[in-house]
């Protein structure tokens, strides 16, 4: 297993990496809408969402992969009534046929942000 670290998407907050590839398959945690240096991404879901998929691109980037690689995305919204807009940004990042997904609301998810996103993606060379 290998760890992926970039510059180009914020760095983990807690004891994790920010992906691993493993026999060809890159995993990458959950990103929030957080900047390269950390700084919350204000604003509505559309904002946020754009921002955690552009950390999510980084990431892949870094591991040897891309979005055309995502095979599962796993979607966390902190309000379901934000579904329509997070799917608009979404589908701006992803084409068809779109990765296996799936979204649950949850209570609560770190620094009170609206949205993080996890995928697993075929390839990586971390």
């Amino acid at each position: 297993m290998q760890r992926v670290q970039t510059d180009r998407a914020p760095a983990a907050i807690g004891p994790y990496s920010q992906a691993v590839v493993s026999g060809g398959w890159v995993f990458v945690s959950g990103q929030i809408p957080l900047t390269p240096a950390g700084e919350l991404v204000t604003g509505g879901i559309e904002a946020q969402t754009h921002q955690a998929l552009e950390n999510l691109q980084a990431v892949l980037k870094a591991a040897g992969s891309d979005l055309n690689e995502v095979v599962q995305v796993t979607a966390y919204l902190s309000d379901m009534n934000d579904f329509a807009r997070f799917n608009e940004v979404y589908t701006s990042f992803f084409s068809q046929p779109y990765p296996a997904r799936a979204v649950v609301e949850v209570a609560r998810l770190p620094k009170d942000v609206k949205v993080e996103i996890a995928c697993t993606a075929r390839g990586g060379e971390a």
